[in-house]
């Protein structure tokens, strides 16, 4: 029996045949992962250069961060110091300024403290002075109702005097508001309050081109006159003070005061002619000084 054994050189050339596209194929695919690798490793220095660069820039900010933060820090302990500084000048002015304050809150409290005991002492003293003014008032009262009980004893013995000779002799008010003594409007009137006794009586005659006349112890000067209204107008000097009487009336009482006098003087004109009046002056009898 005979056994067939296979021609191995036959068989050669048909698996060289099979091989070549094997060979191929991992020729490619090693080409390929080659190709690929070689990408990879490219992207891969891209990514890692990229990730140095962002560490690099990283790192710088951080830098920069690290210094603001320092000089930030540096800025507030300087800010800080400022701070305390400021506070300290400012506790050490409060405390002078209180203390002055106080120094002067204390000299004025004094001041006032004197100057209220100086006050009531004062107070005290017009007290007592309007005490003794007081009990002086009373008896000058007492004695002021005596001198007017007496004024009206002399007022009721005038008038029925009056009453007795028949005279035309009368009390008017006077320029001032002021109640006048007796009136008389001619010679034979003023004879009679001469007779009365009363005050004193001054006639004059007063010329206007003749100037300030002397009547009395006062200065008469005549500006003006209107015989047709029997009007005129003077200046009286009394205690070097001048005064002008304007536009007054025959028989009218032209009342003025002195220093030392209670009761007015009273310039009375019983005549107007042109640039010329005839009159009297009445004053006192006794100088009683005005309070």
């Amino acid at each position: 029996m005979s056994i067939n054994v296979p021609d191995e050189s036959s068989e050669a050339p048909a698996r060289s045949s099979r091989a070549h596209p094997a060979w191929y194929a991992a020729i490619l695919l090693a080409l390929a992962a080659c190709v690929y690798f070689a990408f990879a490793t490219q992207r891969l220095h891209q990514t890692t250069a990229q990730l140095q660069q962002a560490l690099k820039a990283e790192s710088a900010r951080a830098d920069q961060n690290a210094t603001a933060a320092a000089e930030t820090r540096q800025r507030l302990e300087e800010l800080s110091e400022e701070t305390h500084k400021s506070l300290a000048a400012a506790l050490d002015q409060a405390r002078s300024e209180a203390h002055r304050s106080s120094a002067r809150v204390a000299s004025t409290l004094g001041v006032r403290l004197e100057a209220e005991r100086q006050q009531q002492q004062q107070v005290a003293g017009q007290l007592a002075d309007l005490k003794d003014a007081a009990s002086t008032t009373n008896s000058k009262l007492d004695q002021v109702s005596g001198d007017v009980t007496t004024v009206k004893a002399d007022v009721a013995s005038t008038q029925s005097k009056l009453d007795a000779t028949g005279s035309d002799l009368k009390r008017v008010m006077g320029d001032m508001g002021v109640m006048s003594g007796l009136v008389a409007t001619n010679s034979s009137g003023l004879a009679e309050l001469r007779a009365l006794g009363e005050r004193n009586y001054f006639e004059f005659t007063i010329r206007k081109s003749a100037g300030p006349a002397k009547v009395g112890d006062i200065g008469i000067a005549l500006r003006k006159t209107d015989p047709k209204r029997n009007r005129f107008t003077i200046s009286v000097n009394a205690d070097d003070k001048v005064v002008e009487k304007r536009d007054r009336t025959i028989n009218e009482p032209v009342q003025f005061y002195v220093a030392r006098n209670r009761q007015p003087y009273e310039i009375v004109v019983n005549e107007v002619r042109k640039d010329e009046v005839i009159g009297y002056l009445a004053t006192p009898k006794v100088n009683v000084a005005r309070r």
